[in-house]
């Protein structure tokens, strides 16, 4: 049977699913029931003519769907965070590699052009010493 824990958790889908199953209930009767399983049970009985066990099974399906429910969208949750975090690995080796390379290309023409890359770290360095100065000269 179903506790008073579970119909105030799962009132709202329960109340559509009752009225989907028993039509002649009304939100004013399932109003009149809300969190109070027995009397939600009489009720049922009362207008409908269902014996109290059908009820019951009823009422167990709807919270056991209910469960089954939310165990799927928790392991859909779980299912989309593990692609996403393989994602991002697989995102930070792609980029790892690629400076990986770059620095060794940086390495090998440093190593096959010794004047060329002095001369242009040099000119670089003037450049920056340039521009430094400029920048910190008070305005006039």
């Amino acid at each position: 049977m179903i506790s008073h824990q579970e119909l105030q958790g799962n009132w709202n889908q329960l109340k559509g699913q009752i009225k989907n199953k028993w039509g002649q209930m009304t939100d004013s009767d399932l109003s009149q029931a809300e969190g109070n399983v027995e009397k939600l049970v009489g009720m049922i009985q009362q207008k409908t003519g269902t014996a109290r066990r059908e009820v019951e099974e009823f009422f167990d399906g709807c919270v056991s769907d209910g469960s089954n429910l939310a165990n799927r969208v928790a392991s859909s949750a779980r299912q989309y965070t593990q692609q996403a975090g393989d994602a991002l690995a697989q995102g930070y080796d792609d980029v790892s590699q690629q400076m990986q390379q770059g620095y060794e290309q940086a390495e090998e023409v440093i190593r096959s052009r010794p004047t060329e890359a002095l001369s242009v770290a040099f000119g670089a360095g003037i450049i920056t010493g340039i521009l430094v100065t400029l920048l910190m000269r008070p305005a006039r």
